[in-house]
């Protein structure tokens, strides 16, 4: 199998992306990456780096870039030699590439999915999910999280049916617990997007649990989180900022005095131990779920361990076939209402 690495996108590009790319030919000896990017430097750093895989290697020259201010639209239609575009012709033009790994304009990849790679047959929306840490040691995958601002109901039916065939598939839970984001439990509560959509769901061939409460995100009570990208983007910056805060002010207070800071250092490898948990390091990306081809979306200051993770991520949702059961199981879905004022 081969992935496809869009090496200029990122903060850290094209350093950290192409020796993330060494980092997973060196664990993976049958695969084969596709680098896109500007040759030279890719060579230069390649050559750095103590590269011994040649031959599983091929470098496309793109020397151009899209960045984040840029129309997402405009640049996929007109930027064609940006190392993001030309990374999707590659995918398309070349059946043996499964997946493309991109840590640039969260807009652009979303955009170039729909254009360049199309849907899979049945889905109404592709919906960007990541994974998340929760109290249980577990993970919860939230669907969606930027790329649907405004959803009808189907939509958030088709992402819960994608979401619970990921953590069956992907993740290797058995029965997931599917949770619709909601601002209390109650049957009747929410918005008109949450009200029509909760009876559907209860209808869907699911272990729909009901509403949950943003608080509950990380509990470790559920295992997909369904929701429109508005919301769930807001849940998701709302948990990263007070991530951030906690981190911030544990840390003032630990250097606020001589006791403090000795208790800080006797506890030192657990502040380590939650700092690795949400370290963005050891975490890989986003599936974009829904669309023809694997596509993982990493962070934008993806380091190489992260690039590495997110390729194997590629590797893992295509070797379990993961678009050929969401297939299935869309189409497996009842009839519902709402469907006939969607498409």
């Amino acid at each position: 199998m081969k992935v496809v690495l869009d090496c200029l996108g990122g903060d850290n590009a094209p350093v950290e992306m192409v020796k993330g790319a060494l980092l997973a030919l060196k664990e993976n000896s049958t695969l084969k990456l596709v680098l896109c990017g500007d040759q030279e430097e890719i060579k230069k750093i390649l050559a750095e780096n103590g590269n011994t895989f040649s031959d599983r290697i091929e470098i496309v020259h793109a020397p151009d870039k899209i960045v984040n201010n840029e129309s997402p639209t405009e640049a996929i239609k007109k930027k064609t030699n940006s190392s993001l575009v030309v990374a999707f012709n590659c995918m398309k033009a070349d059946e043996e590439i499964v997946g493309l790994v991109s840590a640039g304009s969260t807009g652009a990849v979303l955009t170039g999915s729909f254009l360049k790679v199309g849907r899979i047959k049945g889905v109404s929306r592709p919906a960007l999910s990541p994974l998340m840490p929760t109290k249980k040691n577990g993970k919860v995958l939230l669907v969606d999280c930027g790329a649907n601002m405004d959803c009808k109901p189907i939509n958030l039916c088709h992402f819960a049916v994608m979401g619970s065939e990921f953590m069956k598939i992907v993740c290797g839970v058995k029965n997931p617990r599917v949770a619709l984001l909601n601002v209390g439990v109650e049957d009747k509560k929410g918005n008109e997007l949450c009200s029509q959509v909760f009876p559907m769901l209860k209808k869907l061939d699911i272990n729909f649990v009901g509403n949950m409460e943003a608080r509950d995100f990380c509990s470790g009570d559920y295992d997909v989180i369904v929701t429109d990208a508005f919301a769930g983007n807001v849940l998701l910056k709302g948990a990263e900022g007070t991530f951030s805060l906690i981190n911030s002010e544990l840390k003032k207070s630990i250097k606020s005095n001589p006791i403090s800071l000795l208790g800080g250092l006797l506890c030192k490898g657990a502040f380590k131990k939650l700092k690795n948990k949400f370290n963005l390091t050891n975490q890989g990306g986003s599936p974009f779920i829904g669309v023809k081809k694997i596509i993982i979306k990493s962070h934008g200051s993806s380091e190489a361990n992260s690039i590495k993770i997110s390729i194997f991520q590629a590797l893992d949702m295509a070797e379990k076939n993961y678009n050929q059961a969401i297939e299935e199981a869309i189409a497996k879905m009842p009839v519902l209402e709402e469907e006939a004022t969607v498409w």
